[in-house]
């Protein structure tokens, strides 16, 4: 085996390949000819973000097996044009966890005892120990918005602190929370009665801007607020006011909207921590992210274990170019299913007919997770099953020859909480276009992609002008409009999947909301994503 090294890594890291008798192994300093003709030979290549891994690089690597990328994000890879070549594309997701949750600690104790101050005004001759008294963690409420590994990683901290513990994450099971202290909550509560405010999530459209002034009034008064996520979670001049006035006691940011940060309104505030995105940044967690990788490259190589794959790699490329179309309905039906679940999820259930019976289907369920929990963390179709694993969400499978619906392939999925079971089920049309056939009983066929409308309302006269005459109002193009009633007529509940052109406002939702028989109204935003051309 030749395992290319492409960028500087720890001598623990190089140690794992150097342990295998008979591996040749390449470092970045003895790169002399180029990269691409060092990888003409090489079974396995190891990078950081340095080094861009295009489609004429791979050209050049004919026996190249596997790409590990010791890190979490594959902006630098191209993983369309590996899977292509049957290239195993591998990253470390969670690898520095603890790091980032003990700089989350640190920085709350950086806030709650004024320490960067204290440091400020004793560098500069100055005693002012009266003016330094600060505040215990001991028995204030700690809201963790986002129980990925990172969340849970900080509670089991804070908890050691004496701290109350709130969380929100419609992702995570209520067994996993209670098991780590966690008393799970509404959104509305969690910024109600948090003392301290700490932002785990991913981002995603909903999450973009979600502590903003409308969320930070509803804060309690002097409440503090920590990010080590990511910086467009937070609306800053929306925070700075907060700040300004006396809302919020104080911030530690770590992540901002724009990096490197220049100018920031954020610069001469007193009550705000700043600190150069370093949460992820402790030689423990450079070390760590290095050997993760290493390990996962050699099983590869020697046994053909795949873990934290972001590609395709557990089937041929015929047998890829045949599934993809439901791979992507698939993750299309989660993401359109997920927003109408309420309360916290519990288990998963999947229903397979038609020829997706007969065949791999592993892809299919991680693809359909994906979509589910893809506002709650990176996930991957090939992690999807064991992030749902880590958060107490079952997942159960079924399959059926026959197919529903006039459809001869059908995938049905449901979505089960405390406050009960959400489904719906879906097709591809023309071998490339998913569509939606049936949601909670009712069916209504509407296609899967772009801006989605979703509508529940009582099946009664003028909803449907309504509806048509709110959007032409607000100047909203209808792309497709789905209708579907129930077949129990003593119900009277009727749905509408209305695809649109462009954003949808919120003065847009609030009119809809506000329509007497409407009960509820939920926007979809879903990839108008294609399969690569390659494989459709």
């Amino acid at each position: 085996m030749k395992i290319v090294l492409a960028e500087k890594v720890s001598p623990a890291t190089l140690a794992v390949f150097e342990s295998e008798a008979g591996w040749q192994i390449v470092t970045h300093d003895q790169i002399k000819n180029g990269l691409a003709a060092e990888l003409a030979d090489a079974d396995g290549l190891v990078v950081r973000s340095a080094v861009q891994v295009d489609d004429a690089l791979l050209e050049a690597a004919p026996k190249l097996r596997v790409i590990g990328r010791a890190g979490v994000g594959v902006d630098n890879i191209a993983a369309d044009a590996a899977t292509r070549r049957g290239i195993v594309v591998m990253n470390t997701p969670g690898a520095n966890a603890i790091a980032v949750a003990e700089l989350t600690i640190g920085l709350m104790l950086a806030l709650a005892r004024q320490l960067p101050r204290a440091n400020a005004l004793l560098h500069a001759g100055k005693w002012e120990k009266k003016s330094l008294q600060g505040a215990e963690l001991r028995g204030k409420q700690l809201g963790i918005l986002g129980l990925g590994r990172v969340g849970l990683e900080v509670a089991r901290r804070a908890k050691g602190f004496g701290m109350d513990l709130l969380g929100h994450d419609p992702f995570v099971a209520p067994a996993v929370a209670r098991e780590n202290g966690v008393r799970l909550c509404s959104m509305d509560e969690l910024f109600r009665g948090a003392d301290y405010l700490t932002l785990h999530v991913g981002l995603t459209p909903q999450t973009t801007g979600i502590i903003n002034s409308q969320t930070l009034t509803t804060m309690r008064k002097n409440a503090r607020i920590v990010n080590c996520a990511r910086g467009e979670l937070i609306d800053d001049e929306a925070l700075v006011a907060a700040l300004r006035s006396g809302q919020v006691a104080g911030a530690a940011l770590d992540v901002f909207s724009q990096e490197p940060l220049r100018d920031s309104p954020y610069f001469g505030l007193d009550n705000v921590i700043l600190t150069p995105h370093i949460a992820g940044s402790t030689s423990e967690a450079q070390e760590a992210v290095g050997v993760q990788i290493a390990m996962q490259v050699k099983e590869y190589l020697k046994f053909g274990v795949v873990q934290n794959a972001v590609n395709l790699p557990s089937m041929t490329y015929e047998e890829y170019q045949e599934l993809s179309p439901y791979i992507l309905m698939a993750e299309r039906l989660g993401a359109f299913l997920a927003p109408l679940a309420a309360g916290n999820l519990e288990s998963i259930h999947l229903s397979y007919s038609g020829r997706l019976s007969q065949g791999k289907t592993e892809l299919v369920r991680n693809a359909a997770i994906q979509g589910v929990l893809a506002h709650s963390e990176a996930v991957n179709r090939i992690n999807a099953l064991s992030v749902a694993g880590e958060r107490g969400i079952r997942v159960h499978e079924e399959k059926k020859e026959e197919g529903s619906g006039g459809a001869g392939t059908v995938l049905k999925l449901t979505l089960h909480t405390g406050n009960g079971d959400s489904t719906a089920s879906a097709t591809v049309l023309h071998s490339s276009s998913p569509r939606l056939l049936a949601c909670d009983g009712i069916d209504i066929e509407a296609p899967l992609h772009g801006t989605l409308l979703f509508i529940r309302n009582r099946d009664v006269p003028g909803v449907i002008g309504r509806i048509g005459t709110i959007l032409g109002e607000h100047k909203m193009n209808i792309a497709n409009f789905a209708l579907g009633r129930s077949l129990q007529r003593a119900e009277h509940n009727a749905l509408a999947v209305v695809q649109i052109d462009g954003r949808v406002a919120p003065s847009v939702l609030a009119a809809l909301q506000a329509t007497e028989a409407i009960t509820e109204v939920r926007l979809i935003e879903l990839a108008d994503r294609r399969p690569s051309p390659a494989i459709e």
